[in-house]
């Protein structure tokens, strides 16, 4: 057997765990010389990621509107993808506020410095996001990868595919080959993610230095400990709940959990997550295709639940104030419908927790203490995300049929060039 061979025989996620360890050791080893000499390593491969995300989007939702027609309503799909988006956000909101209650991260750390580079971000109204999905011009929405502006043209361009009927049966059929070409494409990009994830580690580790996590190390640890509870026991028991182990869930989910946590990259991390949830986790490519690319722009349960939750209480805890039962309303409130409304914004985290800290009345500054640690918070804040966007069609699939368990029953956990599993006989 050739050394090609035995490297594919490998899982691809002990391939990822293997190159993050390895990336680790190197960063250490190399020190600040990582990041000049490993760092275009990781670049190359998120380039690479990015530059199939949108076409892939593009192609996958044309294909889907006109082929889940003959299934299932996708008003109906959409109205409970939505439900459950909101649903998982205001228990992570839950979880956010819990954890952070019970460890007092604001408490005993001293005097801390706002970092130089902060700035407060101006948060556009919500007419004026729903104004931005729509796209002015359509291939400047493609070339920018704005998702939201591609998917609400690729969706109406498919319900203008289905309204036309036969006589534009040849261009459905050719939407589908492109799309089917784009996965193709996708499976040759991620057999580099243990190369990308080398380089990324490395040089993280390289150039991060933990003298910067000291101050806000209980911090740190909250907010891992706090996307852990969620992603473990809340997305665990929405599992069980629906009959589901969450043992296959979690084996079918880890490639796209790994590229999150080393990319920290919700929009990055998209085609891995497709793939994962269609050929992993059997649920309905035609569904996918619509649900993982919308949950990339607006479901965030980490960047837009949890830190925002766990941010309020650290303000509040350093600045010395409490917090009233109405203010803790208004920080779950403004956490579940704020990922909504900032749709699309880039800088997620930040223009979340601008607009709880806003509506609940606490200093905007308390945001500028946490900047100098924010690579190591977005590892984990996007892994949760990205766990997140794939639980919801799954769930939503069990309960519309569009789910096969016999894919997900053996939950494999390579995303790689093999040809997904044959349907169980």
């Amino acid at each position: 057997m050739s050394p090609w061979a035995r490297w594919f025989r490998i899982p691809f996620w002990q391939r990822v765990l293997g190159a993050f360890v390895l990336g680790a050791l190197a960063g250490w080893a190399l020190g600040e010389k990582a990041g000049v000499w490993l760092q275009p390593l990781g670049t190359l491969y998120v380039q690479l990621i990015r530059m199939i995300a949108t076409p892939l989007v593009f192609f996958a939702v044309i294909h889907a509107v006109s082929a889940l027609r003959g299934q299932k309503s996708m008003a109906k799909l959409g109205g409970r993808t939505f439900l459950w988006f909101a649903v998982t956000a205001a228990l992570a909101v839950g979880v956010g506020l819990g954890t952070a209650a019970l460890t007092k991260p604001g408490m005993g750390v001293g005097q801390l410095q706002v970092a130089s580079d902060f700035k407060p971000r101006q948060v556009p109204g919500p007419v004026q996001v729903l104004l931005d999905v729509v796209p002015t011009n359509p291939f400047a929405a493609l070339a920018e990868g704005r998702m939201l502006q591609v998917i609400f043209f690729a969706g109406l361009l498919g319900f203008a595919l289905v309204k036309l009927g036969d006589r534009t049966s040849r261009l459905r059929e050719l939407v589908g080959e492109a799309s089917e070409a784009m996965i193709q494409v996708t499976r040759f990009v991620l057999e580099l993610t243990p190369l990308g994830t080398f380089g990324l580690i490395a040089a993280l580790v390289g150039t991060y230095g933990f003298e910067r996590l000291l101050p806000l190390g209980t911090f740190v640890l909250t907010l891992y400990l706090a996307c852990a509870l969620h992603v473990v026991f809340v997305y665990g028991g929405l599992l069980l709940a629906h009959g589901l182990n969450p043992l296959r869930f979690f084996r079918g989910a880890a490639p796209g959990m790994q590229v999150a946590f080393v990319s920290s990259s919700s929009f990055a991390s998209m085609p891995v997550a497709l793939r994962s949830v269609t050929h992993n986790l059997g649920v309905n490519r035609d569904y996918a295709a619509f649900a993982v690319p919308l949950g990339a722009t607006i479901k965030m349960d980490g960047c837009g639940a949890i830190y925002p939750a766990m941010t309020s209480l650290f303000v509040a805890q350093y600045f010395g104030l409490s917090l009233s039962a109405p203010q803790l309303f208004i920080i779950l409130l403004a956490s579940v419908l704020g990922s909504f409304g900032t749709a699309g914004v880039p800088g997620t985290a930040v223009v979340m927790t601008t607009v709880v800290l806003s509506a609940a009345g606490l200093p905007l500054e308390g945001l500028g203490y946490l900047l100098a640690i924010d690579r190591v918070l977005d590892m984990m804040r996007t892994l949760t995300n990205v766990t997140g966007q794939m639980l919801v069609p799954v769930l939503v699939a069990r309960e519309e049929g569009l789910l096969d368990l016999a894919v997900y029953n053996r939950a494999s956990s390579n995303v790689g060039l093999e040809e997904p599993p044959s349907p169980a006989a």
